[in-house]
């Protein structure tokens, strides 16, 4: 009888394991079916969910033990305790072990970032760089835990899609899957490290993947809430910012007021986006001419924050204390201005050194400031139909990030999220709206953006610019053997002409050439270099090149709208 009970729970597992194995072929092979991808999205949520409270306690334990405290709350007034030579050597060292993680595990000793994931998802069907991803959360895990005057958002994000990349791969899924799953990596991420569930998700859609397709919103928001509870098992359900007291707004009559501030916010974020662009190239120049090992670079800006931050340690970490300081009115004026002006340098020392971090957190801060010192000069100007100073502070916060991030509607989200105050909503929307507008048109679109462009990744346009670049014409062209090939003859009279395409060349480069042509077709040729003349590998036919696009930009239509 025994026997024949172990020979039947024997079938059983037998039975399951094979069960499994065809189950994970299935999923292999086809893709997730709706269930299943709920089921992974979920648990993709936990997943980046721990990892975003992993790297927050990282950083906070590398701070206790460099600095003294894991409070970022207290960092730099604990920092102003300290030997000057403490101070100056934490972010030197810190520059160093950075410059040499990026440069033995990145190709480019560039730390990857929130641009990445939105590249990714545009063009490597929502895959990310692994090894470079894990070494970019070290790196800046190190940068903010030693100084570094960045944020943690941007690894996170990145971070989070390394876990979504490997899923992707093991399931074998297709663009839009694996869009999907990046999308709800990210919304875990953003939650868990800013207990923001509702601003996690419209992140994700409206900064990493540009679109609000219905069919993600549901596993998106799956995610951020696994990401959000995460974060409250661990933290509580606190906002990381505490406003003394209801704030009051003369509604009507203030709200001019809140139209200026989001212009000179608008103002702001843009000078702190080229800022930092600046910085990169500066820094970058200065390597070239005097030949130094691109892991030094982190050195050199490690140095350079030490040095300022032996005067004004605010600008350490991401700089929650002075942020919570401005929200609460504990600021003077000159202090307000002189902060934001040295935070803006120190973030810019920071990302322009290669040292690692976002520009999430760094812009709060930097936004609190200007809002808090506009709003003394506000309040004081007309002080009979003005609210409290700490109003400006909560608006130009908000104002400054969504200019940053180009993410006017999960900007105005987190910000009340991360306050818990949703009294002066009209105020953080009307000087949110004002700063977008006028900091997309001073910088293209966003910081994120102008980044990609920078590396000539023109993401700007929309799909109906970047399509283009996803085209080779080796891979559109006909042969010379195909039965509808081009006649050779002619393929070498328009060789002659100088009219003709590399083989390395994509849709980009060819569509302008068939404009200027006027040919129904453009050789397509390898060069060999010297005097060799180009080898003929066969024709790309307009027609076959505005198939290709024209089905590109239906299959983004149909996820987009999905």
């Amino acid at each position: 009888m025994q026997a024949d009970e172990q020979s039947f729970f024997g079938q059983m597992r037998a039975s399951a394991a094979e069960g499994l194995r065809e189950g994970w072929a299935v999923l292999r092979k086809r893709g997730p079916s709706q269930f299943q991808f709920w089921v992974i999205a979920l648990l993709i949520g936990i997943a980046a969910g721990f990892a975003a409270l992993l790297f927050r306690k990282g950083i906070t334990s590398l701070q206790g033990v460099l600095y003294g405290t894991e409070d970022v709350a207290q960092l730099h007034s604990l920092a102003e305790s300290l030997p000057w030579y403490w101070i100056l050597l934490v972010p030197v060292a810190g520059g160093l072990v950075v410059g040499l993680i990026l440069h033995h595990f990145t190709p480019d000793g560039r730390v990857r970032a929130v641009a990445d994931v939105i590249e990714g998802a545009a063009l490597y069907e929502g895959r990310v760089e692994r090894r470079e991803g894990l070494a970019s959360a070290a790196a800046s895990l190190i940068t903010l835990g030693s100084g570094g005057s960045s944020g943690r958002e941007g690894p996170v994000v990145h971070l989070a899609g390394v876990i979504s990349s490997w899923v992707s791969d093991k399931i074998n899924a297709d663009g839009v899957t694996g869009r999907d799953l990046l999308g709800c990596a990210v919304a875990a991420a953003v939650s868990a490290s800013f207990n923001a569930p509702i601003a996690g998700a419209l992140f994700a859609l409206e900064v990493v993947l540009r679109h609000f397709a219905v069919h993600a919103f549901a596993p998106i928001v799956i995610a951020s809430v696994a990401g959000t509870v995460i974060n409250r098992l661990e933290f509580g359900d606190v906002t990381e910012f505490s406003l003394p007291v209801a704030s009051a707004l003369e509604f009507y009559v203030e709200l001019p007021a809140f139209l200026i501030l989001g212009l000179i916010c608008g103002v702001v974020a843009a000078a702190l986006m080229r800022a930092i662009f600046l910085a990169e190239d500066v820094a970058g120049h200065m390597q070239v001419q005097l030949h130094l090992p691109r892991w030094l670079r982190p050195v050199g800006a490690g140095l350079l924050l030490g040095i300022i931050a032996i005067w004004f340690p605010h600008i350490i970490g991401v700089g929650y204390e002075t942020t919570s300081a401005a929200l609460t009115g504990q600021l003077l004026w000159h202090e307000a201005v002189v902060f934001a002006v040295l935070k803006v340098v120190a973030v810019a020392i920071t990302i322009g050194g290669r040292m690692g971090g976002g520009v999430f957190s760094p812009s709060l801060m930097v936004g609190a400031l200007t809002g808090l010192a506009f709003g003394y000069v506000a309040t004081a100007v007309f002080p009979d139909v003005s609210g409290a100073d700490t109003i400006y502070a909560l608006a130009g916060m908000g104002a400054v990030a969504a200019a940053v991030l180009g993410a006017p509607i999960s900007t105005t989200l987190i910000v009340f999220e991360l306050t818990g105050d949703w009294q002066t909503g009209l105020a953080v929307m009307v000087a949110v709206s004002m700063s977008t507008a006028l900091g997309s048109r001073l910088v293209k679109r966003s910081f994120f953006l102008a980044q990609l462009m920078r590396r000539g990744i023109r993401l700007v346009a929309g799909p109906q610019d970047y399509l283009l670049g996803m085209f080779r014409v080796s891979k559109l062209m006909r042969p010379p053997d195909h039965e509808r090939a081009a006649r050779e003859e002619e393929c070498w009279s328009l060789i002659e002409q100088g009219v003709y395409l590399d083989s390395s060349a994509t849709l980009e480069a060819a569509m302008p050439v068939f404009e200027r042509a006027g040919a129904p077709f453009l050789p397509v040729v390898t060069l060999s270099g010297g005097d060799q003349p180009p080898e003929l590998q066969g024709a790309l036919f307009h027609v076959d090149a505005l198939k290709a696009y024209n089905r590109a930009l239906a299959a983004v239509s149909e996820e987009e709208h999905s």
